[in-house]
């Protein structure tokens, strides 16, 4: 049995929503691709951690990845119907990059944060 998702998982203080240097596909396919790295997952345990994200956007977000090839969608034959999503052998292979890209960019958070700020006073 998998852990149920966190509610704040992508609550890091640290790392704050604004400083995203790296992307992976839009903007909550690299939150989605963690979600499901255990495992697959419903819709329902997706929107614990991904709460502030709309059910219409979340959706849309989730058929984006598996046009994408990167998550399948399985409908269970079950009365109420059950549906989850799973990374794909390519979904999964964009993890070992994702967590390089986190790990440099927690690193250099410090300078990112700095440098926008600069930015921002002009």
């Amino acid at each position: 049995m998998r852990e149920p998702l966190r509610a704040d998982m992508f609550a890091d203080p640290d790392c704050s929503g604004r400083l995203q240097p790296i992307r992976f596909g839009d903007k909550w396919s690299g939150m989605v691709l963690r979600c499901l790295e255990d495992g697959p997952r419903r819709f329902s345990e997706l929107r614990v951690p991904l709460h502030w994200i709309t059910p219409k956007v979340l959706t849309e977000t989730l058929r984006a990845m598996e046009r994408n090839g990167f998550l399948t969608r399985t409908a269970h034959a079950e009365n109420p119907p059950r549906v989850e999503y799973e990374l794909t052998v390519l979904g999964r292979s964009a993890l070992g990059p994702m967590n390089v890209a986190c790990d440099w960019a927690r690193e250099h958070l410090p300078a990112l944060a700095e440098a926008r700020e600069a930015y921002e006073r002009g």
